[in-house]
């Protein structure tokens, strides 16, 4: 935007006046950005932008927020002056009315429908009908229109407008890193709590007696569980490194050095491909390590992996983006090899590891024993000497065997998967070395370093048949990186649950009954499915005309019903008297009793009532496992006692006890949600780190 159009729009938008969107994405094209079909004629004597979508395929698709909440869009469209088309360039285009958010003449709007998840953003379609919008509507920093004329003026440099791909594939590398550390937060929190089997070559005791062995202790979960961890800590390191070399980059180009542009936008490219991908399949293995209880929306697991499944393809599918990334590393590889660029003249580290490589390319590991895989300039030599190696066998094949672009995506895909690995490693290194606050705690320095060599060596692991392939890693060699991985996961154990937690993500935000702060999982996956909305009764609807009939029982009259009734506590935010159907009216007690001894002698009154039973046979101590005495009881003792029952306090009240405290307790106002901000212990305290393993 220029400066009049950022005070036109910009301004306004920041006050909310404006709710817009980006309108890129046709129901066609998604990829391909340059076959997109929306056309914007310019019309020099009337000084106007005709935009019209000339076919079905044309329609802007899959757009966040403009199903039904946007009153503007920046519409991505082929501009056509003077006859000529000069590909896609942004418009801004009012589509409702400010007035009544009605579509304008000649736009249709909607939602595009149902989605596997991410469901609170309304994604819409958009068409035009030959819609007219002033020549001041085209974003003109860089390209323009010439008013009267017509005249199209170019850009000074074609690449400028890959700064902002560059900054949203950043953020999107660190919005991975809140997705890891979401996603690990819950499984290893629950897997600290839950207990399974017994451990017969290291049994736990606990007062003398021998107990279950939490899940956290057996290797195969830690195996499954702390590289993601430990890819949460490099995605962080290498998100910050990414937003400020997009920074340094941008003040680059804004004195005409475009010398950083080229490497940060296929690095960009490819680690936005890589990270997202890690995420997706981390968050899964995050639920499945969490058991059967993984498989509930309960566990916060599920919801948040639809939710996260559209990162692997906006902002550019994940396997066309790796094609970028591979045209940058194949055109440097040539460059230095053919030394029209100075292998001596180190820009990045791109053509560090490349220049590298090129002076010996047959170099081998000399590791001869598993504690050598724990030098990190080993690790990057190794993760260096793979990448260019791939890049290499790839030019070769293309350049000297004519093979295909098409034939050569597979292995493309791989050489942005290695050179991507290589700089989330070089990173989470540098970060280790360079961060005087983590090089000044030894504890916590220790803690991080253990999980960059695990990030690091089950990078190696994994990809074992590259280095194995290249030569650069012996057959021999390969069971030790095997066996350091588990030496890591040994070391990391006592501190998981302190590195996760250091991630500072409130339950709220959590939204996990698995992944609670205080440990308390089977407390609120009972409470949780006391809200069930199929809990709300005790009968089904449908039985006495489905299932009735078909029991043995079928043909005695039915006995005089039961009060099925329960507290449906997902429509119910309080328990208060006026949310049932009949007898009891809106109300509001305007005293408490607080006495303990009167409200224990009316309650046991209440239960007599209920249960026939003597109150001197009443057992304090008895669980209130039956919802309908539960629901009866508390909605006398709300009236008589003159205290209100927030919706979270119910699932806690399961003895007589417990309700009899409650009722003693001084009336506090109900919890909701903002107060978890404000409440002690809703955030972790400082995090300790063990100094010894």
């Amino acid at each position: 935007m220029t400066d009049e159009q950022k005070k036109k729009y910009l301004e306004p938008a920041l006050r909310y006046e404006i709710i817009g969107c980006y309108a890129q994405t046709e129901l066609g094209h998604g990829s391909n950005v340059q076959g997109l079909e929306t056309t914007c004629t310019y019309h020099p004597e009337s000084g106007e932008f005709e935009l019209n979508s000339p076919t079905l395929t044309s329609s802007k698709w899959w757009i966040g927020g403009l199903g039904k909440a946007a009153n503007h869009a920046i519409v991505m469209a082929r501009l056509i002056t003077n006859g000529k088309d000069y590909g896609p360039h942004p418009f801004i285009v009012q589509i409702r009315s400010l007035k009544d958010h009605t579509p304008l003449p000649g736009v249709t709007v909607g939602d595009i429908g149902p989605k596997l998840g991410y469901n609170t953003t309304d994604n819409g379609f958009l068409m035009f009908d030959h819609v007219r919008i002033p020549h001041f509507n085209m974003l003109a920093k860089y390209s323009k229109v010439d008013k009267k004329t017509g005249e199209y003026i170019r850009p000074p440099n074609a690449k400028l407008s890959y700064g902002t791909m560059v900054f949203i594939r950043a953020n999107l590398v660190m919005g991975v890193r809140y997705a890891l550390a979401r996603a690990t937060t819950i499984a290893i929190r629950y897997s600290a709590i839950r207990s399974q089997f017994v451990d017969a070559a290291n049994p736990k005791k606990f007062n003398g007696k021998t107990v279950e062995t939490p899940v956290i202790d057996y290797t195969m979960q830690q195996y499954r569980l702390f590289p993601h961890l430990a890819a949460a800590y490099a995605c962080f390191f290498t998100g910050r490194s990414m937003m400020d070399l997009y920074h340094r980059n941008m003040k680059n180009m804004a004195s005409g050095d475009f010398s950083l542009l080229a490497d940060t936008h296929a690095t960009s490219s490819g680690l936005k491909s890589l990270t997202t991908t890690m995420a997706a399949e981390a968050i899964e293995d995050c639920r499945r390590a969490c058991g059967g209880h993984g498989y509930s929306l309960f566990s916060g697991l599920g919801s948040f992996y639809l939710d996260f499944l559209p990162n692997v393809t906006w902002e550019g599918d994940n396997y066309i983006l790796t094609q970028q990334t591979a045209r940058y590393l194949f055109k440097t590889f040539r460059n230095l090899a053919s030394g029209k660029t100075n292998r001596n003249k180190e820009t990045n580290f791109t053509i560090s590891y490349l220049s590298t490589y090129l002076e010996n390319p047959k170099k081998t590991c000399p590791i001869t024993n598993g504690e050598q895989f724990l030098n990190p300039e080993l690790i990057l030599s190794s993760l260096g000497h793979r990448s260019a190696y791939l890049i290499a066998e790839s030019v070769d094949l293309i350049d000297n065997k004519q093979r295909s672009w098409n034939s050569m995506l597979v292995n493309i895909s791989r050489i942005s998967r290695a050179h991507c690995q290589y700089v989330l490693v070089s990173n989470f290194w540098t970060a280790l070395q360079s961060d005087e606050r983590l090089r000044k705690n030894k504890p916590l320095y220790e803690a991080v370093r253990d999980l960059a060599l695990l990030f690091s060596l089950n990078t190696l692991e994994k990809e074992l048949a590259d280095f194995l392939a290249s030569g650069y890693i012996t057959p021999a060699q390969a069971p030790l990186i095997k066996e350091q991985v588990i030496a890591c996961l040994d070391r990391i154990r006592p501190n998981a649950v302190a590195l996760v937690d250091a991630f500072s993500l409130p339950d709220y935000l959590l939204n996990s009954a698995l992944g609670r702060y205080d440990g308390k999982v089977y407390e609120a996956m009972t409470s949780m499915a006391e809200r069930e909305p199929l809990n709300s009764t005790l009968v089904v609807k449908g039985y006495e005309e489905h299932i009735r009939p078909l029991t043995p029982e079928s043909t005695i009259e039915p006995t005089e019903k039961k009060d099925d009734r329960r507290i449906n506590l997902a429509d119910v935010d309080e328990l208060r008297v006026g949310q049932y159907d009949d007898e009891i009216p809106s109300w509001r007690a305007t005293t408490q009793e607080t006495d303990p001894t009167v409200i224990r002698k009316m309650i046991e009154t209440i239960l007599s009532d209920l249960t026939s039973t003597e109150s001197s046979n009443l057992s304090t101590d008895s669980v209130l496992s039956d919802p309908t005495l539960k629901f009866n009881l508390l909605k006398r003792a709300i009236k008589e006692l003159g205290k209100e029952i927030p919706s979270h306090k119910l699932g806690q009240l399961t003895t007589v006890d417990e309700v009899i405290a409650y009722f003693t307790e001084t009336e506090t106002p109900p919890l909701r949600v903002r107060d978890l901000f404000e409440q002690e212990g809703a955030f972790p305290p400082n995090v300790r780190f063990e100094e010894k393993h």
